[in-house]
């Protein structure tokens, strides 16, 4: 890759920068799908993570696996009005944990201090309304991480991810003039979509991500031979989404774009 000025990083909350393994919007779908007797496994509810949470749910019921089971439940497909019903009761579940899933991931601090050193303002989209994201901003501020702005589906007319729109929001408010000095940094394939439909540098966090899934407990009991899998399992994930780069964890990022800078990536 040829030498590329990087001015701005923007970066996903949940899975990313704050909540190892991205529990809280897991935890919430899963309970709102258990109140209308359907049990999701932890994969289905993963797997479009990076939505806004309304669109996840609609997709969560248009899955073969949950769609059947709501027909063989409810005696009819999923409408409209059941994606609203379920999203009624994710809410307040999401809410009701919000701010105990607000810490920092390991080495995201240091690294937010080094790209403030480095003069790289830091964005950042997430899948939360403004309302949720209310509340993990300032608990994530008590505990030392604040990027430079916040963009959430509802800043830009309720569209989110994959689409590039909070993206595009970001270089409007930090003042970046080209998408090309733009890097993307997230933990969904949702993440890497956004960037490529933006028109900017993907970049996919394993450590902490939802793409890998694991609390850090489960993730340090596993084998060095195991991890390896399940990193590589993950890369590949990342990859198929149009990820550029895939680094271990958020503390490689700045030597990352150090060698974007000098052309060595």
């Amino acid at each position: 890759m040829k030498n590329k000025t990087i001015t701005a990083v923007i970066l996903d909350w949940a899975g990313t920068t704050v909540d190892y393994g991205c529990f809280a919007p897991v935890d919430a779908f899963m309970t709102a799908f258990r109140d209308f007797g359907i049990e999701p496994a932890r994969e289905e509810t993963r797997a479009p993570m990076g939505l806004a949470k309304r669109a996840h749910i609609e997709q969560m019921l248009g899955g073969a696996r949950i769609s059947a089971l709501w027909r063989e439940k409810h005696g009819r497909d999923f409408t409209q009005e059941d994606v609203d019903a379920v999203y009624a009761r994710f809410e307040p579940a999401l809410f009701k944990v919000l701010a105990d899933h607000a810490d920092p991931l390991p080495g995201c601090l240091e690294t937010a201090a080094a790209l403030r050193e480095a003069g790289i303002k830091t964005g950042s989209t997430t899948g939360y309304t403004r309302a949720m994201m209310d509340v993990v901003m300032p608990e994530a501020k008590k505990r030392g991480y604040e990027p430079d702005c916040v963009v959430c589906p509802d800043d830009v007319g309720g569209t989110g991810r994959p689409a590039p729109y909070m993206l595009w929001r970001n270089l409007e408010k930090l003042h970046i003039a080209s998408i090309e000095e733009v890097l993307k940094v997230g933990d969904t394939a949702s993440d890497m979509q956004e960037a490529r439909n933006a028109g900017c540098l993907a970049v996919g966090v394993l450590t902490g991500s939802s793409m890998v899934g694991l609390s850090r407990y489960e993730l340090t009991a596993k084998t060095g031979v195991e991890r390896e899998e399940t990193f590589a399992a993950a890369r590949r994930k990342y990859k198929e989404a149009g990820a550029d780069f895939v680094i271990e964890d958020i503390t490689k990022l700045p030597r990352l774009i150090e060698d974007i800078t000098e052309g060595r990536a």
